[in-house]
C-alpha cells in the first residue's frame, strides 16, 4: 500500500491566462477530501490570491506541471510561503477522454500525494537569473554564427572564393579585402590588403577575387556585417552584466577553474547551470543523468534496446563536450587524454568525448561539494597495478576448478 507523504497537498494546473487549483486533504483514516476546484489569474494579484487561499487551508506543499515558462510567475509568488514542486509533463499523463483542467488538477494532487513525482532542479533565484543571462549569451552566439554563414554564402554566390585562401573569412585581411570589394567592385590588387604573416601566395588571393558582387548581394552583406557589428556590443554589454552576477559566486568560480580545460567564462556557464549547491543531487550520477551525460536503461525480457543518452542538458552537455575537447589536449593533466584514448579505441570518439564530459562533471560535483580544488592525484592513483590479494587454499582451489582445472591430493 503506497504511503501518505503529503496529507495537505495542492496540486495547479497551470495555464497561461489562468491556473486551476485543487487541494486534498487525507485524514488518519486514509479518507481524502478534495476542495473545490478554484481558478484564479496568472497576474500576480490572482497569484497573490491563490497564496492567500492557500494559507487559509493550512496547505504548504504545492505541485505544479512545467508549462512552458508560465509556471515562473507561479512560481515567483509561491516560493515565498510553500514548498513548491515542479514535475515534468511526462509524469503527470491523465488518462486520454477523461481531462480537463479541474481533472487535471486533482490527478496532480492525487500523484504528489504519495510522493510519487520527482521534483524539478529549481536552483536559487540568484543562480535562475545568472543561468538566463547565460542562456542569452549562447543565443547570441548563435545568431552571430548564423550571420557569418549567410555572409559567406553571399561571397559564395558572388563568385567571391576567400574561403579557399583564408582560414578565417572574418580575419583581418579576409575583412579588408571584402570591405574594398564593397566600397568598389572593379578590379584592384589585393597585396595591399593582405597581412604579412598570411601564407596563403598573393596569386591565390588575387585568383580567389575574381568575381562581381551585384547590388542586391552587396547591400545584403553590408545589412549582415552591420547586424553583426550590433550583436558584438550587444555580447560585450551582456558579458559586462554577466559578469557582475557571477561576483558573488567567485569562489566557487574560482574552484571550477582548477579543473582541466576549462576558462573563465565557461565556469560561470557551468555555475549558473548547476549551481553551487551540490546537496540537491544525490550523487554525482544523479547529477550525470540530469546533465544528459548518462546512457539511458531501457531493457525490456532481458535485452537492452539501447543505451544513447538522453537529450536532457541542452545547454550544460554541449559546454562539457567542448570543455572535454580541451581537455584532452592538455599535456600537464594526461589522465584526460588516456581515459580519452582507452575508450576511443572500444567505442570511438563520440562515445569517448561523453565518457571525459562525465568524467568533468563529476569531478565538479566532488569539487563544490567537498570545496576542495581538483586533484589529479586521485586519478594517478586508479593507474597503480593493484596490490596482490593473499587468497585462502580454499579460494586458490576454487578458482582452480571454476578455470577447468582438476586438483587433487598430492601424494
Amino acid at each position: 500500500m503506497l504511503k501518505i507523504v503529503h496529507p495537505i497537498c495542492c496540486g495547479i494546473d497551470v495555464h497561461k491566462r489562468f491556473v486551476m487549483a485543487v487541494i486534498a486533504k487525507t485524514d488518519k483514516n486514509l479518507v481524502t477530501t478534495y476542495t473545490k476546484a478554484m481558478r484564479f489569474s496568472t497576474f500576480t494579484g490572482g497569484l497573490k490570491l491563490l497564496a492567500e487561499w492557500l494559507a487559509e487551508n493550512n496547505c504548504k506543499d504545492v505541485c505544479m506541471e512545467s508549462t512552458g515558462k508560465y509556471w515562473i510567475p507561479v512560481w515567483n509568488i509561491l516560493e515565498r510561503t510553500c514548498d513548491c514542486v515542479l514535475a515534468h509533463p511526462k509524469y503527470l499523463k491523465a488518462i486520454k477522454g477523461k481531462k480537463t483542467d479541474k481533472r487535471d488538477a486533482k490527478w496532480i494532487a492525487d500523484v504528489f500525494k504519495f510522493d510519487m513525482l520527482h521534483g524539478s532542479f529549481i536552483p536559487e533565484s540568484d543562480i535562475r537569473q545568472l543561468r538566463d543571462l547565460v542562456r542569452y549569451h549562447f543565443k547570441l552566439t548563435s545568431y552571430t554564427t548564423g550571420e557569418k554563414n549567410r555572409a559567406q554564402n553571399c561571397l559564395t554566390v558572388s563568385n567571391i572564393k576567400l574561403d579557399d585562401v583564408f582560414s578565417d573569412v572574418f580575419g583581418k585581411s579576409a575583412s579588408a579585402i571584402t570591405e574594398r570589394l564593397l566600397e568598389n567592385n572593379e578590379p584592384f590588387d589585393v597585396s595591399e590588403f593582405v597581412d604579412g604573416r598570411c601564407k596563403t601566395p598573393i596569386e591565390e588571393i588575387q585568383a580567389a577575387v575574381d568575381g562581381v558582387i551585384c547590388a542586391e548581394q552587396a547591400e545584403k552583406l553590408r545589412i549582415i556585417r552591420s547586424h553583426m557589428d550590433s550583436l558584438k556590443l550587444c555580447k560585450a554589454n551582456l558579458e559586462s552584466e554577466i559578469l557582475t552576477v557571477a561576483e558573488k559566486f567567485l569562489p566557487q568560480i574560482n574552484l571550477v577553474l582548477t579543473v582541466p580545460g576549462i576558462k573563465d567564462f565557461s565556469a560561470i556557464a557551468i555555475i549558473g547551470e548547476i549551481g553551487v549547491d551540490m546537496s540537491v543531487f544525490e550523487t554525482s550520477r544523479h547529477l550525470c543523468s540530469w546533465a544528459g551525460l548518462a546512457p539511458q536503461n531501457d531493457q525490456s525480457a532481458g535485452k537492452k534496446k539501447t543505451t544513447r543518452i538522453s537529450r536532457a542538458g541542452v545547454y550544460i552537455k554541449p559546454l562539457l563536450v567542448q570543455c572535454a575537447n580541451a581537455a584532452i589536449r592538455s599535456k600537464s593533466n594526461p589522465e584526460f587524454a588516456n581515459r580519452y584514448n582507452a575508450i576511443k579505441k572500444r567505442r570511438g570518439h563520440k562515445k569517448a568525448i561523453i565518457a571525459i564530459a562525465r568524467m568533468m562533471l563529476t569531478a565538479i560535483y566532488n569539487i563544490l561539494k567537498k570545496n576542495e580544488p581538483y586533484n589529479a592525484e586521485l586519478y594517478h592513483k586508479s593507474d597503480l597495478p593493484p596490490v596482490q590479494r593473499i587468497v585462502s587454499i580454499e579460494q586458490a582451489v576454487f578458482i582452480l576448478q571454476r578455470q577447468g582445472y582438476l586438483v587433487t591430493d598430492s601424494p
